[in-house]
């Protein structure tokens, strides 16, 4: 029986589709490259950025980080406000609180602006913890993430522990973690990307996710 519920932000509690293309493209724009299909962006949200621009756009290190600070010039001002919770989420959240789970938001997005997220749209008593990577890159893993959730919010037991996320760096950060995961299919991975990756059940909609309460 789980007792820690480990959940991924973009694409678990939020849609955050808008602001995060919204914000590759302003940094992409910086490098005078356009584009104008916004679903081929999709594959930004969920893994840590500098892994994203060094894959798809081939950036060395360094332009990595500097496309990181134009992302953000945008996303903390605009990106990080579109965005909005799956329908439905809120009411898994109540009720999993209701049974005497904790709940704890583990996100490869900054923690910073995690907590922001939580904090707008008004679900911080849900969670007991956020936790997210550091600014600077620290914490720059989903499986580092994960440790440091763990180690936050007490978790001594790890077969207690339950992720839930969308992509495959989920599922791949919790086996490293030595913690089950759980693949939502509402989200921007496939059920084969989860799968693949070892993922321990799926939940295709909001409301599964209380299969595994």
């Amino acid at each position: 029986m789980y007792q820690f519920y480990f959940f991924d932000l973009d694409g678990t509690i939020t849609d955050s589709s808008l602001g995060i293309t919204n914000s590759v493209r302003y940094a992409l724009a910086k490098y005078g490259i356009e584009e104008p299909d916004r679903k081929k962006l999709y594959r930004f949200i969920g893994p840590p950025l500098a892994e994203s621009f060094r894959e798809f756009y081939g950036f060395p290190e360094e332009q990595c980080q500097e496309a990181i600070r134009y992302y953000r010039e945008y996303y903390r001002d605009k990106g990080i406000y579109e965005n909005q919770v799956y329908d439905g989420l809120e009411e898994v959240l109540k009720k999993l609180k209701e049974v005497g789970k904790q709940l704890v938001v583990a996100t490869s997005k900054p923690e910073v602006f995690a907590r922001e997220i939580i904090r707008y749209f008004h679900l911080d008593s849900y969670f007991s913890y956020v936790a997210g990577m550091e600014l600077d890159g620290g914490r720059g893993t989903k499986a580092e993430v994960i440790e440091y959730a763990i180690r936050s919010c007490g978790a001594e037991d790890r077969r207690e522990v339950l992720m839930i996320g969308d992509r495959k760096h989920d599922v791949i950060g919790a086996r490293q973690a030595g913690i089950d995961c759980v693949g939502v299919l509402y989200g921007f991975g496939s059920e084969e990307e989860l799968k693949e990756a070892g993922a321990a059940g799926i939940a295709a909609s909001v409301e599964d996710i209380l299969k595994y309460a």
